[in-house]
């Protein structure tokens, strides 16, 4: 007969040690440390970037350790306008979300995931996920029948990348206001209605690509950024086996591609993953996103900006404790490469703000796909009463968006909603601030490397 096992002897160490956060604003005079500390459990790195993440917090620096049971990160961290972070209700979430009041340690779903989306409540509602081949005007299409099948849109996030598509759209009925996944009839003529417009009119079963399109019904399981690099993810094999396997090189020239090796450190076990490319926001969350979900553990890294430049040095290992194979580093360099890429946009900025209506979005980018315009990204987020809607938009040739197009988007849409245009140039980096008398230089580079190196000697 086995031994008695106490089930509550498993949380036993989380009571004593629950998660600790510290919000430093006065060691340096130019951003805002954020000291989260904590046992170790797998995942947890990735949970912690996601709470930064949704705040949309630059992290242009990060110090990052796991080994043993306890986990200890510092992270170096800006707002959107390169400032410290400052307001109370900001600080104050981060306190509740990685502190001892949060589900960092607790059990798995006890996020009661599916109600929200980010930040923002949207209330009962079905999660479809969308995948397959990409088009111009794909997504006026998918709101166009879900607006005739009385789906209301609360909110939408879409990836492109490289002639593929990702998207994830969060529903209800637009007579009760509930999910609609109650009604498995309902279920399946909106599946194949939505299969139908991803596979294209005339096209055959397997979208005219060999790539089926994947349709899911159901509450939202994952974090919503998390989900769109999984269900990309899938499609990195398929893409480079059809010949598209080179990342295309952005317009600023071969330099802004991400420079991406694993090398292996064999005095410690570790496979070492540097990353170089363009500094941008949620860079660190998409690698270790990537990362976690191919089922590697990073166990240190350090992260700094070089002017424009992200330089990451992450230690990971495979989950058996042993460290990457020669197929599987490669494997590691081409994701990471597809996941710092798919993320960046060119051209333009559309954002469109006003009161919510069924169609809406329908109305807003059927007109953008009568203009000839491609959408690139899309985030669509209700609160309340209120529509926010982001288009990231180009050329479908890949040349610049003529300033007669926007003026005549201005006349059909500015009526209805307030329309903001904004340039996004070819590679976005979020420039930090010089560091003043005080602070810590953005440029200096910690590396575990060098540090392994003391140790052997």
């Amino acid at each position: 007969m086995l031994p008695y096992f106490d089930p509550e002897y498993e949380n036993f160490n989380q009571r004593i040690n629950p998660p600790r956060v510290c919000i430093d604003n006065t060691t340096c005079s130019d951003c805002t440390l954020v000291k989260v500390d904590s046992m170790n459990k797998n995942g947890i790195l990735l949970e912690v970037l996601q709470v930064l993440s949704d705040l949309d917090l630059h992290i242009f620096k990060a110090y990052i350790t796991s080994d043993g049971g306890w986990f200890m990160d510092v992270f170096h961290v800006v707002d959107k306008q390169g400032q410290k972070v400052t307001d109370d209700k900001t600080i104050k979430y981060i306190e509740k979300a990685l502190g001892p009041d949060s589900n960092l340690l607790g059990a798995k779903g006890s996020n009661s995931p599916g109600r929200s989306v980010g930040l923002h409540s949207i209330g009962d509602h079905t999660a479809i996920e969308l995948k397959g081949p990409d088009r111009t005007g794909l997504l006026s299409e998918i709101f166009a029948v879900l607006a005739d099948l009385q789906c209301n849109v609360l909110a939408a996030e879409m990836w492109t990348h490289r002639m593929r598509v990702a998207c994830v759209v969060y529903v209800n009925d637009v007579a009760t206001g509930q999910a609609i996944d109650g009604d498995p009839c309902r279920v399946s003529r909106i599946e194949n209605r939505l299969r139908h417009v991803l596979r294209g009119y005339g096209a055959g079963a397997d979208g005219g690509d060999g790539a089926l399109a994947s349709f899911a019904v159901g509450p939202a399981p994952h974090h919503v950024d998390r989900r769109l690099h999984q269900l990309m993810h899938a499609d990195v094999d398929v893409v480079d086996g059809d010949g598209a396997g080179a990342l295309p090189v952005a317009a600023g020239g071969e330099g802004d591609r991400p420079v991406v090796t694993v090398e292996q450190c064999e005095e410690k076990s570790y496979s070492v993953v540097n990353v170089k490319c363009r500094d941008r926001s949620k860079l660190l969350f998409d690698i270790v996103c990537t990362l976690t979900d191919m089922h590697y553990v990073v166990f240190h890294a350090a992260v700094s900006s070089e002017a424009n430049y992200g330089i990451q040095e992450l230690y990971i290992r495979r989950k058996d404790g042993k460290t990457l194979l020669k197929d599987e580093a490669e494997r590691v360099i081409r994701c990471l490469e597809a996941a710092i890429t798919r993320r960046v946009s060119e051209g333009f900025t559309l954002e469109l703000c006003g009161r919510d209506r069924v169609g809406l979005l329908s109305d807003v980018t059927r007109v953008l796909r009568e203009h000839g315009l491609t959408v690139t990204r899309a985030d669509v987020t209700t609160v309340g009463s209120q529509a926010t809607n982001v288009f990231y938009v180009r050329n479908p040739s890949g040349q610049p968006v003529d300033m007669k197009t926007i003026e005549g988007l201005r006349v059909q849409v500015g009526q209805t909603v307030m329309l903001n245009v904004k340039s996004v140039p070819a590679t976005v980096a979020a420039k930090a601030p010089e560091p003043a008398g005080g602070g810590m230089a953005r440029t200096s580079f910690f590396s575990f490397g060098s540090l392994f190196g003391k140790l052997r000697a």
